[in-house]
């Protein structure tokens, strides 16, 4: 019985980022010189794959340093943490590998910079996310207000309105936060901001690429994970520009009903989600539909992160 054709417009680039995979060879290089167990604080990057496929190497994922014995490394999440977190390795003598994301540590040197010249801060992001955790945990308790919403930005009443400053999580929707620093900046038109925008090359080339393929498919399959805040905004990116779009972590979930018989169909990936996951995907549409796969891409990116410098010696 012959399969449906379906014509897949798969986005590129999408998938790992540079520091993602530095974050994950991190880990892989420490387990190599250290040898297992190596503790990690929290996921290092949100996707449980990645996650199981440490482990399996020897990695321990734990949420807090009260759950790392004595003795062992440790290594920090590609998210950042807030600055409590080494002072108590610190102060345990625990041994540790900060694996955040150069671009994040970029903006907690904003943040800093901003806090030292005066400037109360504006933190554009999603509470409970660890990036922002990590954010504020930068300055003291009250230096950072947190704005998620436009809304938030019409409602904040500042204690000072002619010393602000504001900085964003890395991973935020591109148009989501432009419509927030532009309330931002009506209500304070001297409010100052980063001299490079802070939401990464990563999440705005992947938000590009969703951009050029949704609006010529009848769905958009985004890989990625649930807690993965790049992921989620490749979902709303693609519905906002006209697709139906779901998250999904492994081919398994995928919902065929929802799928149906479309003719074109987009596929994509979160910056934490192997290239694997996506194969696995298309293997998946592939028993059902006879596909066609065409590759749509709107940015090359060769942006490479180096590795802490004690992790390069005795291992090259």
């Amino acid at each position: 019985m012959s399969k449906p054709p379906l014509h897949v417009l798969l986005a590129d680039p999408r998938g790992f980022c540079a520091g993602v995979d530095r974050a994950i060879q991190i880990v892989e290089r420490s387990l190599e010189k250290y040898g297992p167990p190596v503790y990690v604080r929290h996921e290092i990057v949100h996707n449980r794959y990645v996650v199981e496929e440490l482990e399996a190497k020897g990695a321990v994922f734990v949420e807090e340093l009260d759950e790392v014995p004595a003795g062992v490394p440790v290594v920090f999440s590609a998210h950042g943490v807030p600055k409590s977190v080494p002072a108590e390795a610190e102060s345990r003598k625990l041994f540790y590998v900060d694996a955040t994301c150069p671009l994040v540590s970029k903006v907690h040197r904003e943040a800093e910079r901003h806090h030292r010249e005066g400037f109360h801060i504006v933190l554009i992001g999603h509470a409970i996310h660890p990036e922002v955790i990590g954010t504020m945990g930068q300055l003291p308790d009250g230096a950072i207000s947190l704005i998620e919403t436009v809304e938030d930005a019409e409602n904040f009443r500042p204690a000072d309105p002619e010393n602000l400053a504001y900085i964003t999580q890395t991973t935020l929707s591109v148009d989501d936060t432009a419509e927030i620093i532009e309330a931002l900046m009506r209500r304070f038109p001297s409010i100052q901001g980063p001299k490079k925008e802070d939401i990464c090359y990563a999440t705005t080339n992947r938000q590009a690429a969703v951009k050029a393929i949704a609006a010529h498919c009848d769905r958009v399959i985004v890989v990625g994970a649930p807690n993965s805040s790049n992921s989620l905004r490749l979902v709303e990116v693609a519905m906002r520009a006209g697709s139906d779009s779901r998250l999904v972590q492994r081919a398994g979930e995928l919902d065929w009903d929802w799928i149906g018989q479309p003719a074109v169909i987009g596929l994509t990936a979160g910056a934490s989600a192997p290239e694997i996951l996506v194969e696995e995907a298309l293997d998946a549409l592939a028993e059902r539909f006879d596909i066609t796969v065409e590759s749509v891409a709107t940015r090359e990116e060769n942006v490479q992160f180096k590795l802490p410098s004690i992790l390069m010696k005795e291992t090259a």
